[in-house]
Protein backbone atom coordinates (compact mmCIF):
# COMPACT_ATOMS: atom_id res chain seq x y z
CA UNK A 1 0.00 0.00 0.00
CA UNK A 2 2.89 2.37 0.76
CA UNK A 3 4.61 1.62 -2.57
CA UNK A 4 1.33 2.11 -4.40
CA UNK A 5 0.84 5.49 -2.73
CA UNK A 6 4.30 6.56 -3.87
CA UNK A 7 3.36 5.74 -7.46
CA UNK A 8 0.06 7.58 -7.33
CA UNK A 9 1.56 10.58 -5.55
CA UNK A 10 4.13 10.67 -8.36
CA UNK A 11 1.29 10.55 -10.87
CA UNK A 12 -0.27 13.65 -9.30
CA UNK A 13 2.82 15.72 -8.37
CA UNK A 14 5.89 14.53 -10.28
CA UNK A 15 6.67 16.38 -13.52
CA UNK A 16 9.39 13.86 -14.36
CA UNK A 17 7.30 10.71 -13.89
CA UNK A 18 8.46 8.13 -16.41
CA UNK A 19 5.93 5.58 -17.67
CA UNK A 20 7.08 3.30 -20.50
CA UNK A 21 5.70 -0.02 -19.25
CA UNK A 22 4.46 -1.28 -22.62
CA UNK A 23 5.77 -1.59 -26.14
CA UNK A 24 3.35 1.06 -27.39
CA UNK A 25 4.57 3.53 -24.72
CA UNK A 26 8.29 3.17 -25.43
CA UNK A 27 10.37 4.18 -28.42
CA UNK A 28 13.49 2.07 -28.86
CA UNK A 29 16.60 3.95 -27.83
CA UNK A 30 14.84 6.34 -25.44
CA UNK A 31 17.05 6.92 -22.36
CA UNK A 32 15.68 5.59 -19.08
CA UNK A 33 16.47 8.16 -16.33
CA UNK A 34 17.52 5.74 -13.63
CA UNK A 35 16.02 7.38 -10.51
CA UNK A 36 12.65 8.15 -12.09
CA UNK A 37 12.63 4.72 -13.69
CA UNK A 38 13.33 2.90 -10.42
CA UNK A 39 10.71 4.89 -8.50
CA UNK A 40 8.15 3.73 -11.04
CA UNK A 41 9.58 0.21 -11.33
CA UNK A 42 9.55 -0.55 -7.61
CA UNK A 43 5.78 -0.04 -7.58
CA UNK A 44 5.25 -2.79 -10.16
CA UNK A 45 5.25 -5.18 -7.22
CA UNK A 46 1.91 -3.77 -6.04
CA UNK A 47 -0.71 -4.93 -8.56
CA UNK A 48 0.45 -8.57 -8.86
CA UNK A 49 0.64 -8.79 -5.06
CA UNK A 50 -2.83 -7.26 -4.62
CA UNK A 51 -4.41 -9.64 -7.12
CA UNK A 52 -2.51 -12.70 -5.86
CA UNK A 53 -3.44 -12.02 -2.23
CA UNK A 54 -7.04 -11.30 -3.23
CA UNK A 55 -7.16 -14.85 -4.55
CA UNK A 56 -5.52 -16.16 -1.37
CA UNK A 57 -7.98 -14.26 0.82
CA UNK A 58 -10.88 -15.58 -1.24
CA UNK A 59 -9.75 -19.17 -0.71
CA UNK A 60 -9.29 -18.71 3.04
CA UNK A 61 -12.56 -16.84 3.59
CA UNK A 62 -14.58 -19.31 1.50
CA UNK A 63 -13.27 -22.23 3.55
CA UNK A 64 -13.97 -20.38 6.81
CA UNK A 65 -17.55 -19.68 5.76
CA UNK A 66 -18.11 -23.28 4.71
CA UNK A 67 -16.88 -24.51 8.10
CA UNK A 68 -19.24 -22.03 9.78
CA UNK A 69 -22.15 -23.76 8.04
CA UNK A 70 -22.84 -21.31 5.21
CA UNK A 71 -24.05 -22.91 2.00
CA UNK A 72 -21.92 -23.01 -1.15
CA UNK A 73 -24.69 -21.16 -3.03
CA UNK A 74 -24.66 -18.33 -0.48
CA UNK A 75 -20.88 -18.02 -0.73
CA UNK A 76 -21.04 -17.92 -4.53
CA UNK A 77 -23.73 -15.25 -4.43
CA UNK A 78 -21.65 -13.15 -2.06
CA UNK A 79 -18.52 -13.47 -4.23
CA UNK A 80 -20.54 -12.50 -7.31
CA UNK A 81 -22.05 -9.40 -5.68
CA UNK A 82 -18.73 -8.28 -4.23
CA UNK A 83 -16.96 -8.83 -7.53
CA UNK A 84 -19.46 -6.75 -9.48
CA UNK A 85 -19.28 -3.98 -6.87
CA UNK A 86 -15.49 -3.87 -6.91
CA UNK A 87 -15.38 -3.83 -10.72
CA UNK A 88 -17.98 -1.04 -10.91
CA UNK A 89 -15.97 1.22 -8.60
CA UNK A 90 -13.25 1.70 -11.19
CA UNK A 91 -15.41 3.52 -13.79
CA UNK A 92 -17.79 5.04 -11.23
CA UNK A 93 -15.33 6.26 -8.58
CA UNK A 94 -11.61 5.77 -9.22
CA UNK A 95 -11.70 7.25 -12.73
CA UNK A 96 -12.53 10.63 -11.18
CA UNK A 97 -9.12 10.66 -9.51
CA UNK A 98 -6.85 9.05 -12.10
CA UNK A 99 -8.42 9.98 -15.46
CA UNK A 100 -10.89 12.87 -15.02
CA UNK A 101 -13.28 12.99 -17.97
CA UNK A 102 -12.39 9.46 -19.07
CA UNK A 103 -13.32 5.94 -17.96
CA UNK A 104 -10.47 3.81 -16.64
CA UNK A 105 -10.62 0.06 -16.09
CA UNK A 106 -7.65 -0.93 -14.00
CA UNK A 107 -6.90 -2.99 -10.90
CA UNK A 108 -10.38 -2.88 -9.31
CA UNK A 109 -11.94 -3.96 -12.59
CA UNK A 110 -9.43 -6.82 -12.85
CA UNK A 111 -9.98 -7.97 -9.26
CA UNK A 112 -13.76 -7.61 -9.37
CA UNK A 113 -14.29 -9.43 -12.63
CA UNK A 114 -11.79 -12.09 -11.58
CA UNK A 115 -13.98 -12.66 -8.51
CA UNK A 116 -16.95 -13.12 -10.84
CA UNK A 117 -14.99 -15.68 -12.86
CA UNK A 118 -13.94 -17.48 -9.69
CA UNK A 119 -17.54 -18.32 -8.84
CA UNK A 120 -17.58 -21.27 -11.31
CA UNK A 121 -13.83 -21.76 -11.76
CA UNK A 122 -12.97 -22.29 -8.08
CA UNK A 123 -14.50 -25.74 -8.26
CA UNK A 124 -11.50 -26.95 -10.26
CA UNK A 125 -8.79 -28.93 -8.49
CA UNK A 126 -5.56 -27.21 -7.48
CA UNK A 127 -3.32 -28.84 -10.08
CA UNK A 128 -5.45 -28.22 -13.20
CA UNK A 129 -6.35 -24.74 -11.88
CA UNK A 130 -2.72 -23.73 -11.40
CA UNK A 131 -1.87 -25.34 -14.74
CA UNK A 132 -4.52 -23.23 -16.47
CA UNK A 133 -3.08 -20.02 -15.01
CA UNK A 134 0.52 -20.90 -15.84
CA UNK A 135 -0.43 -21.93 -19.38
CA UNK A 136 -1.97 -18.52 -19.98
CA UNK A 137 1.09 -16.75 -18.59
CA UNK A 138 3.35 -18.70 -20.94
CA UNK A 139 1.19 -18.78 -24.07
CA UNK A 140 -0.84 -15.57 -23.65
CA UNK A 141 1.56 -13.66 -25.87
CA UNK A 142 1.13 -16.20 -28.67
CA UNK A 143 -2.65 -15.97 -28.34
CA UNK A 144 -2.53 -12.17 -28.42
CA UNK A 145 -0.34 -12.21 -31.51
CA UNK A 146 -2.61 -14.66 -33.31
CA UNK A 147 -5.70 -12.55 -32.57
CA UNK A 148 -3.94 -9.37 -33.69
CA UNK A 149 -3.22 -11.00 -37.05
CA UNK A 150 -6.78 -12.28 -37.25
CA UNK A 151 -8.26 -8.82 -36.64
CA UNK A 152 -5.84 -6.99 -38.87
CA UNK A 153 -3.71 -5.44 -36.14
CA UNK A 154 -6.50 -3.80 -34.11
CA UNK A 155 -8.25 -5.63 -31.30
CA UNK A 156 -12.02 -5.22 -31.07
CA UNK A 157 -13.29 -3.88 -27.75
CA UNK A 158 -14.51 -7.21 -26.27
CA UNK A 159 -11.15 -8.89 -26.98
CA UNK A 160 -9.27 -5.90 -25.57
CA UNK A 161 -11.30 -6.06 -22.34
CA UNK A 162 -10.49 -9.73 -21.95
CA UNK A 163 -6.96 -9.99 -23.28
CA UNK A 164 -4.90 -7.05 -24.47
CA UNK A 165 -6.19 -3.76 -23.07
CA UNK A 166 -6.12 -0.56 -25.09
CA UNK A 167 -7.61 2.88 -25.57
CA UNK A 168 -11.05 3.28 -27.15
CA UNK A 169 -11.97 6.96 -27.18
CA UNK A 170 -12.67 7.93 -23.58
CA UNK A 171 -12.39 4.33 -22.40
CA UNK A 172 -8.97 3.17 -21.19
CA UNK A 173 -8.55 -0.56 -20.51
CA UNK A 174 -5.40 -0.71 -18.41
CA UNK A 175 -5.94 -4.13 -16.83
CA UNK A 176 -7.54 -6.67 -19.18
CA UNK A 177 -9.27 -9.54 -17.40
CA UNK A 178 -7.53 -12.78 -18.39
CA UNK A 179 -3.91 -11.77 -17.63
CA UNK A 180 -4.87 -10.78 -14.09
CA UNK A 181 -7.31 -13.64 -13.55
CA UNK A 182 -4.30 -15.92 -14.01
CA UNK A 183 -2.57 -14.20 -11.08
CA UNK A 184 -5.68 -14.53 -8.88
CA UNK A 185 -5.91 -18.23 -9.68
CA UNK A 186 -2.35 -18.76 -8.43
CA UNK A 187 -3.26 -16.84 -5.27
CA UNK A 188 -6.32 -19.05 -4.78
CA UNK A 189 -4.23 -22.21 -5.13
CA UNK A 190 -1.71 -20.82 -2.66
CA UNK A 191 -4.55 -20.12 -0.23
CA UNK A 192 -5.70 -23.72 -0.55
CA UNK A 193 -2.16 -24.85 0.24
CA UNK A 194 -2.12 -22.58 3.31
CA UNK A 195 -5.21 -24.35 4.60
CA UNK A 196 -3.41 -27.68 4.56
CA UNK A 197 0.04 -26.44 5.65
CA UNK A 198 1.72 -29.24 3.72
CA UNK A 199 4.36 -28.54 2.62
CA UNK A 200 5.05 -25.37 4.63
CA UNK A 201 4.00 -22.22 2.73
CA UNK A 202 7.41 -20.62 3.17
CA UNK A 203 8.97 -23.54 1.30
CA UNK A 204 6.45 -23.19 -1.53
CA UNK A 205 7.10 -19.46 -1.74
CA UNK A 206 10.88 -19.73 -1.64
CA UNK A 207 10.96 -22.46 -4.27
CA UNK A 208 8.43 -20.70 -6.48
CA UNK A 209 10.24 -17.38 -6.13
CA UNK A 210 13.62 -18.77 -7.15
CA UNK A 211 12.11 -20.70 -10.07
CA UNK A 212 10.16 -17.64 -11.21
CA UNK A 213 13.22 -15.38 -11.15
CA UNK A 214 15.19 -18.01 -13.05
CA UNK A 215 12.52 -17.92 -15.78
CA UNK A 216 12.79 -14.13 -15.81
CA UNK A 217 16.55 -14.24 -16.37
CA UNK A 218 16.13 -16.72 -19.23
CA UNK A 219 13.27 -14.86 -20.94
CA UNK A 220 14.81 -11.43 -20.54
CA UNK A 221 18.23 -12.74 -21.47
CA UNK A 222 17.06 -14.34 -24.71
CA UNK A 223 15.23 -11.07 -25.41
CA UNK A 224 12.59 -12.56 -27.69
CA UNK A 225 9.28 -14.29 -26.98
CA UNK A 226 7.86 -13.56 -23.55
CA UNK A 227 8.57 -9.82 -23.57
CA UNK A 228 5.52 -8.64 -25.56
CA UNK A 229 7.82 -6.72 -27.93
CA UNK A 230 9.29 -4.59 -25.12
CA UNK A 231 12.85 -5.80 -25.66
CA UNK A 232 16.12 -4.83 -24.02
CA UNK A 233 18.05 -2.13 -25.86
CA UNK A 234 21.26 -3.04 -24.02
CA UNK A 235 22.54 -4.88 -20.95
CA UNK A 236 22.00 -2.11 -18.40
CA UNK A 237 20.06 -2.77 -15.20
CA UNK A 238 17.23 -0.45 -16.26
CA UNK A 239 16.80 -2.27 -19.56
CA UNK A 240 16.76 -5.64 -17.81
CA UNK A 241 13.98 -4.43 -15.50
CA UNK A 242 12.08 -2.61 -18.24
CA UNK A 243 9.28 -5.15 -18.73
CA UNK A 244 5.74 -4.86 -20.10
CA UNK A 245 2.96 -4.34 -17.58
CA UNK A 246 0.31 -3.27 -20.13
CA UNK A 247 -0.55 -6.06 -20.67
CA UNK A 248 1.65 -8.26 -18.44
CA UNK A 249 4.35 -10.19 -20.28
CA UNK A 250 5.92 -13.45 -19.17
CA UNK A 251 8.99 -11.48 -18.09
CA UNK A 252 6.75 -9.20 -15.98
CA UNK A 253 4.94 -12.13 -14.36
CA UNK A 254 8.14 -14.01 -13.57
CA UNK A 255 9.98 -10.99 -12.19
CA UNK A 256 7.22 -9.52 -10.05
CA UNK A 257 5.67 -12.76 -8.80
CA UNK A 258 9.15 -14.09 -8.07
CA UNK A 259 10.03 -11.03 -5.99
CA UNK A 260 6.62 -11.16 -4.29
CA UNK A 261 7.08 -14.81 -3.35
CA UNK A 262 10.50 -14.19 -1.79
CA UNK A 263 9.25 -11.16 0.14
CA UNK A 264 6.20 -13.06 1.43
CA UNK A 265 8.41 -15.98 2.43
CA UNK A 266 10.67 -13.62 4.37
CA UNK A 267 7.78 -11.98 6.22
CA UNK A 268 6.12 -15.29 7.04
CA UNK A 269 9.38 -16.53 8.57
CA UNK A 270 10.00 -13.23 10.32
CA UNK A 271 6.62 -13.13 12.04
CA UNK A 272 6.87 -16.67 13.44
CA UNK A 273 7.18 -16.49 17.20
CA UNK A 274 6.91 -12.69 17.25
CA UNK A 275 4.26 -10.58 18.89
CA UNK A 276 2.71 -8.43 16.18
CA UNK A 277 1.67 -4.87 17.04
CA UNK A 278 -1.99 -4.71 16.05
CA UNK A 279 -1.74 -0.93 15.63
CA UNK A 280 1.32 -1.06 13.40
CA UNK A 281 1.06 1.13 10.31
CA UNK A 282 1.73 -1.60 7.75
CA UNK A 283 -0.62 -4.08 9.42
CA UNK A 284 -3.45 -1.54 9.58
CA UNK A 285 -3.00 -0.53 5.94
CA UNK A 286 -2.85 -4.18 4.89
CA UNK A 287 -6.03 -5.05 6.77
CA UNK A 288 -7.93 -2.08 5.32
CA UNK A 289 -6.36 -2.06 1.87
CA UNK A 290 -9.56 -1.63 -0.15
CA UNK A 291 -10.85 1.17 2.10
CA UNK A 292 -7.49 2.97 1.84
CA UNK A 293 -7.38 2.51 -1.92
CA UNK A 294 -10.80 4.07 -2.44
CA UNK A 295 -9.75 7.28 -0.66
CA UNK A 296 -6.06 7.87 -1.30
CA UNK A 297 -6.21 8.80 -4.99
CA UNK A 298 -8.88 11.43 -4.47
CA UNK A 299 -6.96 12.98 -1.58
CA UNK A 300 -3.81 13.17 -3.70
CA UNK A 301 -5.71 14.75 -6.58
CA UNK A 302 -7.40 17.26 -4.24
CA UNK A 303 -4.06 18.21 -2.68
CA UNK A 304 -2.30 18.68 -6.02
CA UNK A 305 -5.11 20.76 -7.49
CA UNK A 306 -5.60 22.83 -4.34
CA UNK A 307 -1.91 23.71 -4.26
CA UNK A 308 -1.84 24.30 -8.03
CA UNK A 309 1.11 21.95 -8.54
CA UNK A 310 -0.40 19.10 -10.55
CA UNK A 311 2.44 17.45 -12.54
CA UNK A 312 4.73 20.38 -11.67
CA UNK A 313 6.97 19.13 -8.85
CA UNK A 314 9.51 16.39 -8.33
CA UNK A 315 10.38 13.39 -6.20
CA UNK A 316 10.75 15.25 -2.87
CA UNK A 317 7.18 16.51 -3.13
CA UNK A 318 6.10 13.04 -4.19
CA UNK A 319 7.39 11.51 -0.96
CA UNK A 320 6.00 14.35 1.17
CA UNK A 321 2.57 13.82 -0.40
CA UNK A 322 2.86 10.07 0.19
CA UNK A 323 3.63 10.54 3.88
CA UNK A 324 0.88 13.13 4.29
CA UNK A 325 -1.85 10.98 2.74
CA UNK A 326 -0.82 7.91 4.71
CA UNK A 327 -0.74 9.99 7.89
CA UNK A 328 -4.21 11.36 7.23
CA UNK A 329 -5.76 8.02 6.34
CA UNK A 330 -4.13 5.91 9.07
CA UNK A 331 -6.62 6.97 11.82
CA UNK A 332 -9.52 6.51 9.39
CA UNK A 333 -8.27 3.02 8.54
CA UNK A 334 -8.02 2.11 12.24
CA UNK A 335 -11.60 3.30 12.74
CA UNK A 336 -12.80 1.37 9.71
CA UNK A 337 -11.08 -1.81 10.91
CA UNK A 338 -12.85 -1.55 14.29
CA UNK A 339 -16.18 -0.89 12.58
CA UNK A 340 -15.79 -3.81 10.20
CA UNK A 341 -14.85 -6.20 13.00
CA UNK A 342 -17.88 -5.04 15.00
CA UNK A 343 -20.24 -5.46 12.03
CA UNK A 344 -18.98 -8.53 10.12
CA UNK A 345 -22.26 -9.02 8.28
CA UNK A 346 -22.92 -5.38 7.38
CA UNK A 347 -22.08 -3.33 4.30
CA UNK A 348 -18.40 -3.28 5.27
CA UNK A 349 -17.99 -6.93 4.30
CA UNK A 350 -18.00 -5.79 0.68
CA UNK A 351 -15.21 -3.22 1.33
Amino acid sequence: MVLMTVDHASEMFNAGRFVTDAAFLYKTGTPLPILQFLIRWMTHLCAPTFVFLAGTSLALSSEKRLKAGESAASISRSILIRGLLIAALDPLWMSWAFTPGRILLQVLFAIGMSFVCMVPLRRLGNVPFAGLALAFMVFGEALTGALLRLFGGTMPLPVAVLLSGGVFGKLIIGYPLFPWLAVMILGWVFGRCLLHQNPKPTRWLMTGGVLSLTIFVLVRGINGYGNLRLFRDDRSLAQWLHVSKYPPSLSFYSLELGLMALVLSFFLRWQQGRKINSSGLLLVLGQTAFFFYLLHGHLLLLAAKSLGVTHQRGLPETFVATAAVIGLLYPACRWYRRYKNAHPNGWARYI
